[in-house]
């Protein structure tokens, strides 16, 4: 465990530090993007946090190198390298595309090499569990399914970014969840290669985002850009890939049915938040006749938006729905029962229903009405529609927060 803490650690620190050399050199030279037509922030801000995240990536798999807990996966670095590659491929593309704004074919086909290199060096979908037993597909199957689906987790999160905070708090309640999930598999299974892979990855991914998250939260002096959503979503696939792909159900000491499931439920749990968006986003687009890689502004964030949420009231429905959902499937894992998975889930789903549908602002007018409070009206209510001014702030439900920006 304390292998895990220190490559996490070591995550954390390298990327806050270089978050805040990135930083400086961003406003130093200008780096900062023009404001699009289609963005919601209205002043430049840097997009090279992704920049920050890659260093502490491989910062922490560097000092991951010396520590005898991962003695098994490097000592056939292939694997590793194979990661590490990819990761530098998708941050390269990622810089690249947050500077100059590149054609999405470009950015798709680093993605497909990205994730067909891990896929081309083991880390892939071998077998799929089908309640006692495993489904076997062929070897090529087996590849274009894997890099498929890492193609499309990729994709999630970067649909998903698109509030300050929001990409980086969701990996870190997804994968703390995810670490724990792994380590009870090694309790069980005892040690396997492609589990120990899935819990340093998650180990990382909390540490890099718990080092950028205080440069990104509300109201973010740094976006991770197109760089770190990607690297996110890669990671995270990877991961989850290694433990599904490669995990026999019938070696888990459960009683439930739904136990052999969970090395299938559990990932996708986790990442349902931005999987949901990401399917929404891409049925709403062809049904438009558009590209579903065109950007809008419909996601699931800008509708909280719209429905009167403050941006840091909709991370917070984000990171509440995120925890509901993981824990509920941990729950099932560890608690050989369906009682408090389902409470868990119930009692989080009308949480959630409630915070959406009662923005904190709707809540405090009322409130006042009543004269339970004071209420001082906010300055852009007052805005009478057709007066505004180049320098009068928008409705919040228009704008969004300053610093925000509509993910690709």
């Amino acid at each position: 465990m304390t292998s895990y803490l220190v490559v996490a650690a070591v995550a954390a620190l390298v990327t806050a530090a270089a978050s805040f050399v990135v930083l400086q050199l961003s406003r130093r030279f200008r780096l900062a993007p023009e404001v699009r037509a289609r963005d919601v922030h209205r002043t430049p801000t840097p997009r090279l946090g992704g920049v920050a995240m890659f260093l502490g990536i491989v910062a922490a798999f560097v000092v991951g190198g010396s520590q005898s807990e991962f003695e098994g996966l490097f000592a056939d670095p292939a694997q590793m390298w194979a990661v590490l590659g990819a990761c530098a491929l998708i941050a390269v593309v990622g810089v690249l595309d947050d500077l100059l704004d590149l054609d999405w074919m470009i950015k798709l086909a680093a993605q497909l090499a990205a994730a067909g290199l891990l896929a081309w060096q083991g880390v892939q979908i071998v077998s799929l569990p089908f309640g006692d037993t495993l489904i076997v597909a062929s070897p090529a199957l087996n590849f274009v399914l894997t890099v498929f689906l890492m193609t499309l987790v990729m994709n999630a999160v970067n649909f998903v970014d698109g509030l300050d905070g929001l990409v980086a708090g969701v990996a870190i309640i997804a994968n703390s969840v995810f670490f724990i999930y792994t380590r009870l598999l090694t309790e069980q299974t005892g040690r396997v290669d492609a589990v120990t892979l899935a819990s340093l990855i998650a180990a990382v991914i909390v540490g890099m985002c718990a080092g950028f998250l205080p440069f990104n939260w509300h109201r973010a002096r740094m976006f991770m850009g197109d760089t770190g959503a990607l690297l996110v979503g890669l990671l995270m696939a990877t991961s989850t890939v290694s433990v599904t792909g490669q995990l026999n159900p019938a070696a888990l000491d459960q009683k439930l049915v739904l136990a052999s499931y969970i090395p299938i439920i559990l990932p996708i749990a986790v990442l349902a938040l931005p999987l949901a968006d990401f399917v929404m986003a891409v049925i709403r687009r062809l049904l438009a006749g558009k590209s579903p890689f065109t950007a809008d502004r419909q996601h699931l964030h800008h509708r909280l938006l719209d429905l009167g949420h403050s941006p840091l009231q909709a991370v917070l429905v984000f990171y509440l729905g995120t925890a509901v959902l993981s824990v509920a499937c941990l729950l099932a894992f560890t608690m050989q029962s369906f009682l408090w998975p389902v409470v868990v889930l119930l009692i989080g789903t009308l949480l959630c229903i409630a915070l959406t549908a009662f923005p904190a602002s709707r809540v405090r007018r009322a409130a006042a009405q009543r004269g339970l409070l004071r209420w001082e009206r906010p300055e852009e209510d007052a805005i009478v529609p057709g007066t505004e001014t180049p320098d009068t702030p928008l409705r919040t439900a228009e704008r969004g927060s300053a610093n925000e920006r509509t993910p690709e």
